[in-house]
């Protein structure tokens, strides 16, 4: 699929959209860290509050950036804002359920979970900056879609159990639309998306089918 931009009108929507958001990004910042230490410390009342946290981050990139921003330049958008949405509505009502326990242990998965979070919220920027999109015409952690769904794959592999495939479905279409753009675009950075999501669906589903075996 041809993409109806260029990746100069790509970059000035990050930068009319950062300026305008501000000081969102530190807030956004600050969620990340908030979520990461809930996940780590589990608990029936983290179960609840990193999915409703999670849906904040996933309905505010929804309306402010898809609906908002991006739809100056790709109609697409609004399917996109719907999207994300959808995945906001999901998770709120995994958290509602308590669907999804999180908590640390020293697992693979955990690992990687860490990894993915890290790559979100430090690596992606500074991979970003290296390739020549430097703030304010980058996308950011927690408030722009790649780097927000890169994180959701990494907290959902902190979490202990099973987690319902469909709180994965919407982050992986995410991954398939964010890779195409990363590879007509040049947005290296992006890249750690189809890796996210591999990692995450294959160790996720790995958990469900050692569950599956019999003993």
């Amino acid at each position: 699929m041809r993409i109806p931009f260029t990746v100069e009108q790509f970059l000035a929507v990050f930068a009319r959209y950062n300026e305008a958001i501000w000081p969102a990004q530190v807030g956004a910042y600050a969620l990340g860290l908030l979520v990461l230490w809930l996940a780590l410390r589990g608990g029936s009342r983290t179960d609840r509050a990193v999915p409703w946290l999670l849906a904040g981050a996933w309905a505010f990139v929804g309306v402010a950036y898809q609906l908002i921003f991006f739809a100056q330049v790709n109609p697409a958008a609004r399917g996109f804002g719907a999207a994300f949405l959808l995945q906001a509505g999901l998770l709120g009502w995994a958290g509602h359920g308590r669907r999804v326990a999180f908590g640390w242990s020293r697992t693979t998965r955990a690992a990687m979970g860490l990894v993915l979070v890290a790559y979100a919220m430090l690596i992606y920027p500074l991979l970003g900056a290296a390739s020549g999109h430097a703030y304010p015409a980058s996308p950011v952690f927690g408030v722009t879609p790649c780097p927000t769904t890169i994180f959701t794959f990494g907290v959902l592999l902190l979490t202990q159990g099973i987690v319902p495939r469909w709180l994965l479905l919407m982050p992986v279409l995410w991954a398939l639309v964010g890779t195409s753009a990363a590879l007509q675009l040049g947005m290296r950075e992006d890249l750690g998306l189809p890796v996210a999501a591999l990692v995450a669906v294959a160790l996720l589903e790995g958990q469900r089918l050692g569950r599956r075996r019999p003993p």
